[in-house]
């Protein structure tokens, strides 16, 4: 039998009020709305929006999340940014839309900032960084600081790491597994 090897392509999210969410993830995220239109359920609107041209949708928000729901089932949902400057815009934009809680979390491997959306979503926004300590891993993050320094900490960070190895070298162990 053929290995199956599954990526992540979208998250589907059932939404209180479709349009704000719309907004939301337009503003802090940079998404567009690819499609809109009815949904399965009677009454329902889905919005299907992309920050990717490869990739017709990342998000699907569809209306009719009942108001009694007890619990929000979903933990997080993850975007990634190409530079710690565009992480820093997606931070601020996040705070100026009035995001809930806000941490500022270095993985060792990642770079992340968590909020949640209006309806108390999950969201991180995070950037790879150049190395590989065994996960998980939460040590402070301060956005406030230079490139170079964020940069020179993490990697001091990660040497120290008796599992630390360049992210190169680990992606080609992981495709090794992965055959």
């Amino acid at each position: 039998m053929a290995a199956i090897h599954a990526r992540l392509t979208h998250m589907g999210l059932y939404a209180h009020d479709l349009d704000r969410m719309i907004g939301f993830y337009t503003e802090v995220l940079g998404l567009i709305v690819a499609d809109r239109g009815p949904g399965r359920a009677p009454g329902t609107q889905m919005a299907f929006m992309t920050g990717d041209p490869a990739c017709h949708h990342q998000v699907v928000l569809v209306s009719g999340r009942p108001e009694t729901a007890g619990y929000n089932p979903i933990n997080q949902i993850s975007f990634t940014v190409g530079s710690l400057a565009e992480l820093r815009a997606v931070r601020d934009r996040a705070l100026s839309r009035g995001a809930g809680v806000l941490r500022q979390v270095n993985h060792g491997n990642a770079w992340s900032i968590y909020f949640a959306d209006p309806e108390g979503n999950t969201l991180e926004a995070y950037l790879d960084t150049p190395f590989h300590v065994p996960q998980p891993r939460g040590d402070a993050l301060d956005l406030d600081q230079p490139d170079a320094a964020i940069l020179a900490a993490t990697e001091a960070a990660c040497r120290a790491d008796p599992g630390f190895l360049p992210r190169a070298d680990y992606m080609r162990q992981v495709a090794a597994r992965l055959v």
